[in-house]
């Protein structure tokens, strides 16, 4: 029986595959050759997985990869209708960025009570201020997406002492629905953005829930850019309806260098790197190759994808 074709997209550096040798014949393809090798492979890898090539060369009759593996939490640059509607499964890498995500938001909610973006731009021009800093402890966060990321980023704010909501889809225990969003924004002293991008989600921080949030309420982005409307987080922290807020995603990556996100006050900009520790690609990398061992022995996959809601459900019969 012939080995499996396993075909990863765009690998620099690329995935370590040891422990696969001899049990499947590994090709690669770039954005321009994806389209040709697709029909040839049995599972893809998108090793590459800011990339939007899945979508633009998935084929949409005939032969196809049965098992597509994107070593991210969001997938959405991979799903496609055609993609959606076929019967290859997709996974993505849950358990591998949750607690990363929550120990950055963690520091950029403690960076701007403590006001340390102040501070160190002090100390670079050796002057002497003294101020006060916030209390966390005390203070009300919402954190919206329910998910693995939004549950384990909400654990880490409740350590630090803050009284914490999270909102999903549909009210459960623990859980609040999307009809408490608006009054809990209301209330909130940090709002962190965790959810997934759907089209349901697209947009979903606009002028009107900004404008709900109090003056002296802090935002965190670190789900997906296009989930907030950039134009009116700016214009919210211009015309000081919010604090202060700290973007990890953009609507458009990389950052332009003449982009005005750079320059908004009281905005943390960083590179798209919450979910990013050292070694973060060997632990991808032994994730997948977890995975497809068990594909290969015929054994059920972890981490499989709704492909109608666009993420990995909590439970088999969870409404989320």
């Amino acid at each position: 029986m012939a080995e499996p074709t396993l075909l990863v997209l765009n690998a620099d550096p690329p995935p370590r595959l040891g422990r696969l040798t001899g049990k499947v014949r590994v090709e690669y393809a770039d954005e321009e050759t994806l389209a040709a090798r697709l029909p040839e492979a049995d599972v893809l890898l998108v090793w590459d997985f800011a990339s939007d090539a899945v979508r633009l060369a998935w084929p949409g009759e005939g032969p196809r990869p049965r098992w597509v593996h994107t070593p991210s939490a969001g997938v959405d640059r991979v799903l496609c209708p055609e993609l959606a509607v076929s019967d290859t499964v997709v996974t993505n890498a849950r358990g591998i960025f949750e607690q990363p995500i929550a120990e950055y938001v963690a520091a950029l909610v403690l960076a701007m009570a403590k006001d340390l973006p102040v501070t160190l731009e002090l100390q670079r021009r050796h002057e002497w201020r003294h101020r006060e800093g916030l209390a966390v402890a005390g203070s009300r966060a919402v954190v919206v997406g329910a998910g693995p990321i939004g549950r384990a980023v909400a654990g880490a704010l409740r350590a630090l002492g803050a009284t914490t909501a999270v909102v999903g889809r549909q009210a459960r225990p623990g859980i609040h629905g999307e009809q408490d969003l608006d009054p809990l924004l209301a209330r909130a002293d940090w709002v962190v953005c965790a959810a997934p991008l759907t089209q349901a989600t697209a947009g979903m921080f606009d002028a009107r829930r900004f404008g709900l949030m109090q003056p002296s309420t802090r935002f965190v982005n670190v789900g997906r850019g296009p989930l907030v409307v950039e134009a009116d987080l700016l214009d919210a922290l211009h015309k000081r309806w919010i604090a202060g807020a700290a973007l990890d995603v953009f609507e458009s990556e990389p950052l332009a260098p003449d982009s005005p996100v750079w320059d908004a006050p009281g905005l943390i900009v960083s590179p798209h790197m919450s979910g990013d520790t050292v070694g973060w690609r060997d632990r991808l990398s032994e994730q997948f190759v977890g995975m497809y061992e068990l594909w290969a022995a015929g054994e059920p996959l972890p981490n499989v994808v709704d492909k109608k809601r666009g993420y990995v459900p909590m439970h088999d019969h969870s409404p989320d």
